[in-house]
C-alpha cells in the first residue's frame, strides 16, 4: 500500500485505503464494478472508493445512485466505419490520459481496479506507469481489448470462463466468476409468487425478454412478430424494451393477453425469479445471472459489439446444453417457434436449468476481495 495510507490498521480491519475502480460504458462493465465496490466497502468501511467513468455514459449515473463518487474521462471509443472522425478521439484520449494522472496525484489510490470499458484504459495505463497495483475484471469468454493491453502489468486478471491463457499471462489469472447483483441471489420467491407479484397469472408459462441496458431493435421486432403465436399457446410475456424502443414495442403488445411491455425492469430478482424462460443478449453480466439463479434461457447475441464476445459468450453455454443460441440476423425468423417449442419442453428446460447452474461460480465479488487482500498484504 502506500506509505501515506498504511498506518491506521485498526483491530476489525477498518483500513485508510484508497481504492479506485475504472470502466462502464455498459451495465455489463457497471453492475459488476458496483458489486465489487460494495464488496469492498462492507470488508473496510473506512476505505475511499473513487469510481472513474467515461462522460456521458450510463455509470456517470448509475454510480452515483448506488452511493459512490465518480469523476468523468472524456474518453470515447474508436469509430470503426468512419475512420476520418477518429482524429477527435484521439484528441479526447489525449486529454484523458492527462486527466488520469491528475487523479493519481489528487487521490493517491493504494490500487486501481479495471472491469472494462472506456476509462479504464487511459486510467488503468497511468497507474500501471506510476507503480500503482492494478487488478483487471474480465467478463467474457472473449477478452475485451483494453484489458488485453493492460494485462502484462497487471498484478491479477480475475476472469469468468476457462481458456483465458490465450489472451492473459497464465500466471496472473484467477478464475472468480462475474459479480452479480445482490438482490439477485437474495430474493426467495418462488415462481408462482413472482409472477402474481408481477401481475401475471401463475399458472401460465411466462418468458421474460431483456434486450440489455439499452434495449435491442433486433430483439425487440423479433418479440412483437412472435407475440401472436406466443398468445395462442397461452404463453405469458414480461418485456424490457430499452427507453429508445418502448413506444413501439409498447404498440405492438397492445391488444395480447398477458403482455407486459416496459422500458426498464426496476426488480430484476423477482423477473428473474418468476420467468420460465428468459430471451436475452449474450452479455457477460445477465449470463452470470442466469447461471446463479438456473434459468433456462434462448440468448441472441448482439452483432454489434468488439470481438464479437457476445457469440463466444453464447457459444460457450450453448456448447454445454444450458442455453439456445439463435444468430441475430435469424432472430425474427426462429425465436417466436424457438420459444414455444421450449414452453411446451419441460424436461429440455430443467436440463438447460441444470447445466447452466453447473456453470456457476458464486461469490465472485468476495473472491475478487480477496484477491485485493493479497495484492495490499492485508491480514485478515
Amino acid at each position: 500500500m502506500n506509505m501515506e495510507h498504511t498506518d491506521t490498521a485498526t483491530a476489525d480491519n477498518n483500513l485508510d485505503l484508497h481504492i479506485l475502480i475504472s470502466g462502464g460504458g455498459t451495465g455489463g462493465h457497471i453492475f459488476p464494478a458496483i458489486a465489487i465496490a460494495n464488496e469492498l466497502h462492507l470488508r473496510w468501511p473506512d476505505a475511499e472508493i473513487l469510481f472513474v467513468g467515461a462522460q456521458g455514459r450510463m455509470e456517470m449515473e448509475r454510480v452515483p445512485a448506488a452511493g459512490y463518487r465518480i469523476v468523468g474521462l472524456p474518453v470515447a471509443g474508436l469509430d470503426r466505419k468512419r475512420i476520418w472522425r477518429n482524429f477527435k478521439v484521439i484528441v479526447k484520449l489525449l486529454k484523458s490520459m492527462r486527466l488520469a494522472k491528475k487523479i493519481l496525484r489528487d487521490f493517491k489510490p493504494d490500487i486501481a481496479i479495471g472491469v472494462g470499458g472506456y476509462a479504464s484504459g487511459p486510467m488503468l495505463k497511468a497507474a500501471q506507469k506510476k507503480g500503482i497495483p492494478t487488478l483487471l475484471q474480465e467478463q467474457n469468454s472473449y477478452a475485451g481489448v483494453t484489458n488485453r493491453l493492460l494485462a502484462k502489468r497487471a498484478a491479477a486478471i480475475c476472469v469468468a470462463y476457462d481458456g483465458m491463457e490465450r489472451f492473459f499471462p497464465a500466471g496472473a489469472i484467477i478464475k472468480t466468476g462475474n459479480p452479480v447483483r445482490a438482490d439477485i441471489l437474495s430474493n426467495t420467491m418462488t415462481r408462482e409468487q413472482a409472477k402474481e407479484a408481477l401481475g401475471f397469472s401463475a399458472g401460465r408459462p411466462l418468458v421474460l425478454v431483456v434486450g440489455g441496458s439499452l434495449g435491442a431493435r433486433s430483439v425487440n421486432n423479433a418479440v412483437a412478430a412472435a407475440l401472436p403465436a406466443w398468445e395462442n399457446k397461452d404463453i405469458q410475456v414480461l418485456w424490457q424494451t430499452g427507453k429508445n424502443y418502448i413506444d413501439n414495442c409498447q404498440t405492438a403488445a397492445t391488444g395480447h393477453k398477458g403482455v407486459k411491455a416496459t422500458a426498464f425492469i426496476s426488480d430484476m430478482a423477482t423477473a428473474f425469479r418468476a420467468a420460465d424462460l428468459v430471451v436475452s443478449r449474450a452479455g457477460a453480466s445477465t449470463i452470470s445471472e442466469l447461471q446463479l439463479i438456473g434459468s433456462p434461457a434462448v440468448l441472441i447475441p448482439s452483432p454489434n459489439v468488439a470481438e464479437d464476445h457476445q457469440r463466444h459468450n453464447a457459444l460457450a453455454l450453448a456448447d454445454r446444453g444450458a442455453a439456445v443460441m439463435i444468430p441475430d440476423s435469424e432472430a425474427t425468423e426462429k425465436l417466436g417457434e424457438t420459444v414455444i417449442q421450449l414452453a411446451a419442453n419441460p424436461e429440455k428446460c430443467l436440463s438447460m436449468s441444470n447445466a447452466i447452474k453447473d456453470m456457476a461460480l458464486p461469490d465472485a465479488a468476495g473472491k475478487i476481495a480477496d484477491r485485493v487482500s493479497e495484492i495490499l498484504d492485508i491480514k485478515s
